[in-house]
């Protein structure tokens, strides 16, 4: 099989993963990992499906500086793609099948202090007299802060929220379809509640406010991922935040649950973790400073 042959079963491949109903930000990933692997199969006149070109090129990924976890999950893309070839019968038998993915780095992700997130909310406050596209881009950005602050929503579940989705009344969002496609409620606070309240006053004025979508763009265009990825970005620059993504707010919210005294259980539910391995990777950057704390509380040295 060719470059060319390939590209050609990607578009059906492509199909088959939106029958599935995989997400979008799932047919993104998958589709840029397999054309980037056939772009290099045809710049460097390699076959595509033999395991020493799929060798090379991540070889060639890490080596020109790519992060093991970026370079893992253009792999994974090929290595399903490859799979679903062979469930087809468009080959033989899959040929990636055995292959090691690279070894990720246990990487430690620091939470985000208070000091630093009240510094972030500042940042999404309009100014006096703003005018309303203005206003409402402010607003949006502070709501969507808070809501993953408060709850650690991934940013793809932020970003796919419908209006109906959220129940001011009860202090609820539904999730409609999380990470492997589950669907769960999330509660939020007074201040959550208050910051999505302002937010949707302000949508009612604007030119798509009759749409389903949540979240709206200031110049009517449709609010995706890599706008919350760059508006949020803009907001930590602003707030004097170095190395900030968005996922660290998730990050941050398990923190911050535990540090308050919340129960590990409660926060996989709220979180949409289903192992107990989850949670102990996204809470391990400040365990320590949590079981001195609750040391101190406990106090098992007075007799």
């Amino acid at each position: 099989m060719d470059p060319a042959e390939a590209r050609l079963l990607a578009n059906s491949w492509n199909l088959s993963l939106r029958a599935e109903r995989k997400s979008p930000q799932t047919l993104k990933v998958y589709g840029d990992g397999v054309r980037m692997f056939l772009d290099y199969c045809e710049a460097n006149a390699l076959p595509p499906m033999q395991r020493s070109t799929l060798n090379l090129w991540v070889s060639g990924l890490l080596d020109a500086g790519s992060a093991a976890s970026t370079a893992r999950s253009r792999q994974l893309a090929v290595r399903r793609f490859s799979a679903w070839l062979a469930e087809e019968g468009e080959l033989p038998a899959d040929p990636f099948v055995g292959v090691k993915a690279p070894k990720l780095d246990e990487r430690v992700i620091e939470p985000l202090t208070d000091d630093q997130l009240r510094a972030l909310l500042k940042a999404c406050q309009p100014p006096k007299g703003a005018e309303p596209r203005v206003a409402l881009r402010h607003r949006r950005d502070e709501a969507m802060l808070r809501l993953m602050l408060e709850t650690g929503m991934r940013a793809g579940e932020v970003v796919a929220l419908d209006v109906e989705d959220v129940d001011l009344t009860t202090g609820t969002v539904t999730v409609q379809r999380g990470k492997g496609g589950k669907g769960r409620v999330v509660p939020f606070g007074p201040d959550a509640g208050l910051a999505l309240d302002r937010y949707l006053r302000l949508r009612r004025g604007h030119r798509l406010a009759e749409t389903s979508l949540l979240w709206l763009g200031d110049r009517g265009k449709r609010f995706s991922y890599d706008a919350l990825h760059k508006t949020l970005a803009e907001r930590a620059k602003a707030a004097g935040i170095e190395g900030f993504h968005p996922h660290k707010l998730r990050h941050t919210a398990a923190h911050r649950w535990l540090s308050a005294g919340g129960s590990e259980s409660g926060l996989m539910a709220v979180a949409g973790w289903t192992r107990p391995d989850m949670l102990m990777r996204y809470t391990k950057a400040q365990a320590a400073a949590r079981a001195a704390d609750e040391a101190r509380r406990l106090n098992l040295g007075e007799l």
